[in-house]
């Protein structure tokens, strides 16, 4: 299963973007992901167009709560089924537009109060590496 994070606009703040890109490595020995800028909604959009067979999640306060072991469980059972590729979108300070939650298979929220969204790309990273060390039995849950 690949994973590739779908993000609109830029991680501007440097500490965050080291961060982020620091559970990006470590996920990467889990499996393969990448990070995707792109400049607004359409653009996102078209990405998503050019490969309809990825499995869409959007980060949203209204979308699905996991605590970090039922999301473990989640991603182990999209992987176990055969799920090729997962996108998650996250959103830029002003939301998505329709036409992209429409596109989206399922809502994640990562919590109920609200964060920048620098931070919950931060967040959304140390999940998914959670995830993996969940699932491999790894230590660092703990």
């Amino acid at each position: 299963m690949k994973i590739r994070l779908f993000m609109l606009g830029k991680t501007r703040r440097p500490e965050m973007r080291a961060i982020l890109d620091d559970y990006v490595k470590r996920i990467s020995r889990s499996c393969p992901i990448e990070i995707a800028e792109v400049r607004d909604g359409d653009a996102a959009l078209k990405k998503l167009d050019a490969d309809r067979a990825a499995t869409v999640i959007l980060l949203d306060a209204a979308g699905k709560n996991f605590d970090s072991n039922a999301l473990a469980k989640w991603l182990g059972e999209l992987r176990d089924r055969g799920t090729r590729e997962l996108i998650f979108l996250c959103g830029d300070a002003d939301g998505f537009p329709e036409n992209l939650r429409q596109r989206a298979h399922q809502k994640l929220s990562l919590s109920a109060m609200t964060f920048s969204h620098e931070l919950a790309r931060v967040m959304l990273a140390e999940q998914l590496y959670r995830a993996f060390a969940i699932l491999s039995g790894s230590p660092y849950p703990k």
